[in-house]
C-alpha cells in the first residue's frame, strides 16, 4: 500500500500527472492551431487512399471545438471522439483516486465481448458516416 499516515506517496500520484500533463500538452497544442488551417496536421491515411472517413476523423477538431467550448460544434465534428473523451476522463479520475487513496489501481478485464462490441462499434460507426443516411456523423469540412 503506497499510503503514509494516511497520506498518499508522491509517487503513487505520478503516473495520473505525466499522464495529464501529456493530454493536457496535446489538447493545448490543438486548441491553439487550428486543424483548419493547412500544413499543420497531416491528412488521414485512411481517408486519402480510401476517400471514406475512417472513425476518427474530425476527432482534432472536435477537440479545437472543445477546447473553445462549443460542444454542439465537436459533437458534429466527431460524436465518437467525445464519447472516447469522456470514458477516458472517467477512467482517469478513477485512477486517480484510486491511486491517492492507495488502492489497487488495475482495471478488470472486461473479456472478449467487450473488445469485439468496441470493433464493432467502429465498424458500424465508420460504415455509417459513409452512408447517405449517416452524413451527420461525418466531419462537416472535407479536409485538403
Amino acid at each position: 500500500m503506497s499510503v503514509t499516515a494516511g497520506r498518499p506517496a508522491p509517487r503513487a500520484l505520478a503516473a495520473p500527472a505525466v499522464v495529464l500533463a501529456a493530454v493536457a500538452a496535446a489538447t493545448t497544442y490543438v486548441g491553439v492551431v487550428s486543424p483548419d488551417r493547412p500544413g499543420h496536421y497531416p491528412v488521414c491515411p485512411f481517408l486519402r487512399v480510401t476517400g471514406w472517413w475512417c472513425p476518427a476523423c474530425g476527432g482534432l477538431r472536435c477537440v479545437h471545438a472543445l477546447t473553445r467550448g462549443d460542444l454542439g460544434a465537436a459533437v458534429h465534428d466527431n460524436v465518437l471522439v467525445v464519447v472516447a473523451g469522456t470514458v477516458a476522463a472517467l477512467v482517469w479520475l478513477r485512477w486517480s483516486y484510486r491511486s491517492w487513496r492507495g488502492l489497487p489501481t488495475a482495471v478488470p478485464g472486461l473479456g472478449r465481448g467487450w473488445m469485439w462490441a468496441v470493433i464493432g462499434g467502429l465498424l458500424v460507426f465508420a460504415v455509417l458516416r459513409n452512408t447517405p443516411w449517416g452524413t451527420w456523423l461525418a466531419p462537416p469540412v472535407v479536409p485538403v
